[in-house]
């Protein structure tokens, strides 16, 4: 179209027409004159808008689909999400599975031993900083009350204060705070052993009074629980730890010494609460088994001629098992 004064002439009169007929259809409402081809219009565009629509729906439910812009498709991505989250939880707890099982086998041995019949759990939590204590995460549902012993593969832990429906708090044998009867093993000696308030970062000893002062101590005797009336909060015959040093003066009352426990608490992991102690007390019977000592080895040197005999019968010699023969030429030997 070329841009002529007759073309400008015509767009203004089609212009002017348009504006003449908006404005005598908008102030006559529903029943102005241009009602009836309006009506039309709608009926045949609203057809074939119909029909777009119908045409172009699959499409754009296709394009949602692939965007994530509709409400069915973000509803399936939270659940996939959802279903992520819970494979990586278990994941997670597959290789936790896999670096507590020694935990978790000497656990068994030792309640098997004892005859304990332990709910297992997991620590989860470090207490507050001016206790010893560790939160696990099984609680009353698993059948787990206050007052009830906590131990793990190597002994005594502590005992649970307080339980919520899926965790409960276990104070240490460590703090300050706890006091347990014990017997020495071999003697029968009886006393206590009391936390020294060590916190979980350092290596917690504890402190043995044994009320014989006749009693006589040695560094590597180990001791077990004595127990309580029913069982709780502490159950017989679970190892404690093994003394370690003598303390105290001849003219004390009790027999003291420091005792290292069995039971670490720089690495807990799998314990057990005893949530039904043995009918019998099993008293020494769940201790390790006691290395057992390398039997003692003669040694023949034996010195050629000539030889310092101070040398063939010097004290000190290293027991290897075998005659130690010098051989010609090699110092000592006189050549």
């Amino acid at each position: 179209m070329h841009d002529t004064r007759r073309t400008r002439i015509v767009l203004g009169v089609l212009l002017a027409a348009a504006l003449a007929l908006i404005t005598i259809d908008y102030r006559g409402g529903g029943g102005a004159p241009l009602g009836s081809l309006r009506s039309l219009g709608g009926s045949v565009f609203g057809s074939v808008e119909g029909a777009a629509n119908a045409v172009t729906r699959p499409v754009a439910a296709f394009t949602d689909a692939l965007t994530g812009s509709g409400s069915g498709s973000q509803s399936k991505i939270d659940a996939l999400q959802r279903q992520v989250v819970d494979l990586r939880a278990q994941l997670s707890q597959q290789r936790l599975s896999k670096h507590d099982e020694g935990q978790l086998s000497q656990l068994l041995q030792l309640a098997g031993r004892g005859r304990y019949r332990i709910v297992t759990a997991t620590v989860i939590a470090a207490g507050a900083a001016y206790d010893d204590s560790v939160t696990i995460d099984a609680g009353r549902v698993d059948g787990i009350k206050p007052d009830e012993t906590v131990l793990n593969g190597q002994g005594l832990v502590g005992t649970v204060t307080s339980a919520s429906s899926t965790t409960s708090t276990v104070l240490l044998a460590t703090d300050a705070s706890v006091t347990v009867g014990v017997r020495l093993a071999g003697t029968g000696q009886i006393g206590v052993v009391s936390g020294t308030g060590k916190s979980m970062t350092g290596s917690g000893l504890l402190q043995l009074q044994v009320f014989d002062v006749n009693a006589i101590l040695h560094p590597g005797e180990e001791l077990v629980t004595f127990g309580s009336v029913g069982g709780r909060p502490y159950v017989p015959g679970v190892p404690v730890g093994v003394i370690t040093k003598l303390e105290g003066t001849s003219t004390s009352l009790t027999k003291e010494a420091l005792v290292r426990p069995f039971a670490s608490d720089t690495a807990l992991g799998v314990v057990g609460v005893v949530v039904v102690p043995p009918r019998t007390d099993p008293r020494f019977s769940v201790l390790p088994p006691s290395p057992t000592p390398a039997p003692k080895v003669t040694v023949t040197v034996t010195a050629s001629p000539g030889a310092s005999s101070q040398g063939a019968s010097s004290p000190g010699a290293a027991a290897t098992g075998a005659a130690a023969t010098p051989t010609p030429g090699a110092p000592g030997s006189g050549g």
